[in-house]
């Protein structure tokens, strides 16, 4: 258990595998958490008790839409000490590029990028109201940098979201407000499990696409983020800290 207290910290989609795998990290650190998901109160308390427990920091859970600026805003007004968010909620809908319905894209786009605008506008603004040099990690993707067939709402959106990493890194590097995102490969949890175990095309092609050879755990993007969040990582803004097993060097041949 950590003995030093960080500081308060939100984590958006905090009740999936991931988000919750960041969240031990983090408490194990040292931080206090709240955890922010659209599942059920039951779920999410659950997981925010479990986490708790085994690491000794406080952690809630508070169903709120990181699209949803009004509960944001209600959220990061309530911690006027915050001075970490890190922004994990996504989804993802595989279609091939003509047949991509309008639907799906803008559900893609609304949550992955301009939800992860409304988070990360609503964090800073009040990191910088508090006069807090806070810190905003993104989780982003290797797909941001590299196609992957049959997900373009995906790889836009997480091309974007780097991008938005970069504006919020630079216009608010004068308040000592930091921006980063951390690039995952093919996880073994969350979004990418789902693909595995519910479209035999994506299992396929992943067999072919770790140059390592073998799928990332939700561990794995924890102890980045812990990283990223730490003061070894306290000079680092506007980076994009890439952990994939090698997918964007391409396949093994």
């Amino acid at each position: 258990m950590a003995e030093k207290r960080q500081g308060q910290a939100i984590i958006t989609g905090g009740a999936g595998d991931i988000g919750s795998a960041i969240a031990m990290e983090l408490a194990s650190d040292g931080w206090d958490l709240v955890l922010l998901d659209v599942r059920d109160q039951e779920v999410g308390s659950a997981k925010a008790s479990m986490i708790s427990a085994a690491t000794g920091a406080s952690v809630d859970y508070r169903v709120a839409d990181q699209c949803n600026s009004e509960q944001m805003n209600a959220v990061v007004d309530s911690m006027p000490r915050l001075s970490l968010v890190v922004i994990t909620a996504a989804t993802v809908k595989a279609q091939p590029f003509l047949e991509i319905e309008l639907e799906h894209w803008k559900n893609q786009i609304d949550l992955n990028l301009t939800g992860s605008f409304i988070a990360s506008q609503a964090a800073a603004k009040s990191m910088k109201a508090n006069g807090v040099k806070g810190h905003v990690i993104f989780i982003s993707s290797w797909v941001a940098s590299r196609p992957w067939p049959e997900i373009t709402a995906y790889t836009a959106s997480k091309a974007g979201v780097e991008q938005l990493m970069r504006q919020l890194a630079l216009e608010l590097a004068p308040d000592g407000i930091r921006a980063n995102a951390i690039a995952p490969g093919i996880v073994k949890a969350g979004l990418a499990k789902h693909q595995l175990e519910t479209e035999p095309a994506y299992a396929k092609r992943v067999a072919s696409a770790i140059p390592l050879g073998e799928l990332q755990e939700a561990s794995d993007i924890g102890s980045a983020v812990r990283f990223m969040a730490s003061s070894g990582a306290k000079t680092m803004t506007g980076s994009v800290l890439t952990v994939d097993s090698g997918c964007t060097l391409g396949q093994v041949r």
